[in-house]
């Protein structure tokens, strides 16, 4: 095997896509900026317990751990970074009211989360703690797709779904432990056949309404059928209310608001209302957040909280095409003046780059299509021509 291959699934950057994904990462972090969230940079690996929310199952399948040579504990490289913001809000921060919270940075995955995903994702989202109310689901969702919009990543496809719902059919039949783990694993892959099996012996009403979760799919009209089909209860009601609503206001936002009931991406920490951003262009979603109440309870202090995270480097790939643009060759001379004129023009933005081989032939390497030329003692650019 050759010493320069890479791990499956793991992919240098080059310069064209390095630097536009550090555009885009600028470009979200400062709506963000403007939007009253506040900038943290939690640290690439910790205690594994501070990493797997809830001893989630899924996180500790994602997670590459090794042994710390200091303390002799389990390490582990973070799969994401939630976990890590919701340790900063609930401790270091320890703030009463709502704190609002973004990050970038790269995790690492086990396996790819998807077709043609790398597991290295450079992750950027926003959370949103100390308010329990519609009012924060809304603004995380609308802030994940004006971030998407910011982009240039149009036709999104937005689905909204409810974890209460599932919830609220549990509690209605008294179902946890092993039964609960294999009706979440068939409704998230709409599994009908392994559906059908695991429901029987279960009250009529909340088979039939388990059933026709899967089928609970498509625009804000199902949330009508969703009304009629599934037993009523508090939890229920709140949260068809809760989603009617959020449909309503986020249309502007995206080509289209759906809804899917049988949605239960992260059910072991999401407690709300969950939702998922998808493109004609991906196999997989582009975004993805929900409203995680419980998950400070890991650090000692549970807080209402939501958020949103997204995967730079799948974003750029829905991208057209971009090439860096041109700078200014320089010759490489002991002379004041073109020093000055050098640090004049990367004041205004140009890209100058000085030509320390001075060789015609790697001219094009340079990625410069003008030049400084000392004229009438006087520098001043052309264009470079083609030989």
């Amino acid at each position: 095997m050759q010493n320069w291959l890479l791990p499956e699934n793991i992919q240098d950057m080059l310069p064209d896509e390095a630097w536009r994904i550090e555009g885009m990462r600028r470009e979200v972090l400062e709506l963000f900026r403007l939007s009253g969230y506040q900038l943290v940079a939690p640290p690439l690996l910790e205690y594994v317990e501070s990493l797997l929310i809830n001893n989630s199952p899924d996180m500790d399948l994602r997670s590459f751990k090794l042994v710390d040579q200091l303390s002799g504990r389990t390490l582990a490289l973070r799969a994401d970074i939630t976990p890590q913001v919701a340790r900063i809000d609930a401790h270091l921060l320890n703030r009463q009211g709502i704190t609002r919270l973004s990050y970038a940075g790269s995790v690492l995955h086990t396996q790819p989360s998807g077709l043609m995903r790398t597991r290295e994702p450079l992750q950027i989202g926003a959370e949103l703690y100390g308010h329990s109310g519609l009012e924060s689901d809304l603004e995380i969702q609308r802030l994940m797709l004006e971030s998407l919009s910011l982009l240039g990543i149009q036709e999104v496809h937005l689905d909204l779904g409810h974890v209460a719902v599932f919830r609220a059919l549990l509690k209605r039949a008294e179902i946890n432990g092993n039964l609960e783990a294999a009706l979440f694993s068939a409704l998230q892959s709409k599994d009908i056949p392994g559906l059908k099996s695991l429901v029987t012996g279960l009250p009529t009403p909340v088979q039939a309404a388990l059933l026709a979760l899967p089928k609970l799919y498509g625009s804000v009209e199902v949330l009508q059928q969703a009304r009629q089909v599934l037993p009523q209860s508090p939890e229920m009601q709140t949260a068809l209310d809760e989603l009617e609503r959020a449909a309503t206001l986020l249309k502007p936002f995206a080509q289209y608001v759906g809804i899917d009931l049988a949605e239960l991406r992260g059910y072991n920490y999401h407690s709300g209302m969950v939702f998922a951003a998808y493109h004609p262009g991906s196999h997989d979603a582009i975004a993805l957040g929900g409203r995680y109440d419980d998950v400070g309870k890991s650090f000692g202090r549970a807080r209402a909280a939501t958020g949103f995270s997204m995967d730079l480097r799948q974003l750029h790939g829905l991208l057209n095409k971009q090439i860096l643009s041109k700078g200014i060759l320089a010759p490489h001379l002991n002379d004041k003046v073109l020093d000055e004129v050098i640090a004049d023009l990367r004041k205004q933005g140009h890209v100058v780059v000085v030509d320390l081989l001075g060789n015609p032939s790697h001219r094009e390497e340079l990625n410069c299509d003008r030049e400084l030329v000392l004229n009438n003692g006087t520098w001043g650019i052309v264009p470079i021509k083609k030989s």
